[in-house]
């Protein structure tokens, strides 16, 4: 099954999110964020307690493949490997490029996502 994964346009925003997310017991590990600049995942994550996908998720491989591919390439590779299809991954990557967001929760422990998020 893929894992959640909810669009956001505002920083501040989807650091509440987070905030909820964890005071819902949703384990930190299984939180992570994606936007198309690095900087600002990092940024986000950072503030929020949240993971980037990175080589732990990737494996080695795949992170050094990444590294010599076009932007594009690599963001649909890592929303591959956190266990998106990769038609998903294109749509996904298509909004990326427009500036949004992604919250992607890979484990959330019987809590309902769709319903805590709404």
């Amino acid at each position: 099954m893929a894992p959640f994964i909810k669009a956001y346009h505002d920083d501040d925003k989807i650091q509440e999110v987070i905030e909820i997310l964890k005071s819902n017991k949703v384990d930190t590990k299984d939180i992570y964020v994606i936007t198309h600049d690095d900087d600002r995942t990092k940024r986000i994550a950072d503030n929020s307690g949240a993971n980037t996908i990175g080589m732990s998720e990737q494996g080695l491989a795949d992170a050094v493949k990444t590294t010599f591919k076009k932007k594009g390439d690599e963001l649909r590779n890592k929303l591959q490997n956190i266990g998106f299809d990769e038609n998903q991954a294109t749509q996904y990557e298509a909004e990326l490029d427009k500036g949004v967001v992604y919250l992607i929760v890979t484990e959330a422990y019987g809590v309902d996502l769709d319903t805590l998020l709404a």
